[in-house]
């Protein structure tokens, strides 16, 4: 038996709520057949694709309604854990009992703690949210955003991607598995909170889920750590003549292919990189890399890219 956490794409997730519920019950399962042989699972889950629209929907509604407030992004993210997390444990419940598991499957909104003093808060990059026009963004400027130019298509809002320091829910996660129960959490990377004398607020920006995903695997204590994406092994030479599968990766060979940009920084480097945090503070742990239908295979070593310390 071993504790994982399974980290799940947005784009996985679908685009809307029915293709949502019709990719679940692909994932579905998949995860069940991992805690039918005796896994203690934590699922995490992107979520820009929904993210998007919810915040997509709530700014529309701010510009054409005078009467509506525009919606902080800390909780459009929310929003996001909620309706995905439904969806998760309500298909994921229906897998375990038509498998005679008698187990329950609970969703916990998570609360992601970054530092203030990120330099990612000088620096916003992440794009969200909708498209809009120089008259547009001159009206909302006074709210404090920042937008850019997105190649000609007009101006988006950008946020900052703050590293995550610590799980706020942890504790409440930790006792939650212990008991038994199958646990979805960290949806989107959680929400951004900062401290400030003693208490909790959310701010403006999106964690990256796999580095958050990695950080909740050391603090729930882990074996390992399984990031599902949309091919079933990292590759070298990525789309070439020359193309590598690879099956194991060490730390020092990973830091090398990163060092050469082998990795892209909008897919694979962060899969990489979460998976190097979780294998360096967990020296006997594992992090493997692969797709949904080689999950199973992965976990015993038939499939994916195992990342190792040595």
């Amino acid at each position: 038996m071993s504790r994982i956490v399974v980290a799940l794409g947005g784009n996985a997730l679908g685009k809307s709520p029915e293709e949502q519920i019709e990719k679940i019950k692909i994932a579905a399962p998949v995860l069940v057949k991992l805690i039918k042989e005796g896994n203690e699972v934590v699922i995490t889950h992107g979520n820009g694709p929904q993210v998007g629209q919810i915040a997509l929907a709530m700014e529309y509604s701010a510009v054409n309604s005078k009467e509506t407030p525009f919606m902080p992004f800390a909780e459009c993210g929310s929003m996001s854990e909620g309706y995905i997390g439904y969806h998760l444990q309500q298909i994921i419940g229906e897998e375990l009992k038509r498998e005679g598991i008698d187990k329950e499957c609970i969703t916990i909104v998570t609360q992601t703690l970054v530092d203030k003093e990120d330099s990612a808060f000088e620096n916003p990059t992440k794009p969200i949210g909708a498209f809009y026009t120089k008259e547009e963004i001159d009206n909302m400027k006074e709210r404090g955003f920042t937008f850019v130019e997105d190649a000609g298509r007009g101006y988006r809002r950008v946020v900052p991607s703050p590293i995550p320091i610590d799980i706020v829910e942890k504790n409440a996660i930790r006792k939650n598995l212990d008991s038994g129960i199958v646990v979805i959490a960290g949806g989107g990377g959680g929400i951004p909170v900062v401290s400030e004398n003693g208490k909790l607020h959310g701010v403006d920006a999106v964690v990256d889920k796999d580095l958050l995903s990695a950080l909740l695997a050391k603090e729930i204590g882990a074996d390992k750590l399984l990031i599902l994406t949309a091919v079933e092994k990292v590759c070298i030479n990525f789309n070439s003549e020359n193309e590598k599968k690879l099956d194991v990766l060490t730390v020092e060979d990973a830091l090398k292919y990163i060092e050469d940009g082998e990795f892209a920084k909008g897919s694979m480097l962060p899969k990489v990189e979460a998976c190097l945090e979780f294998v360096k503070n967990k020296h006997d742990g594992e992090a493997i890399i692969t797709s949904l239908e080689k999950a199973y295979e992965a976990l015993n070593e038939n499939a994916g890219t195992i990342i190792r310390e040595k």
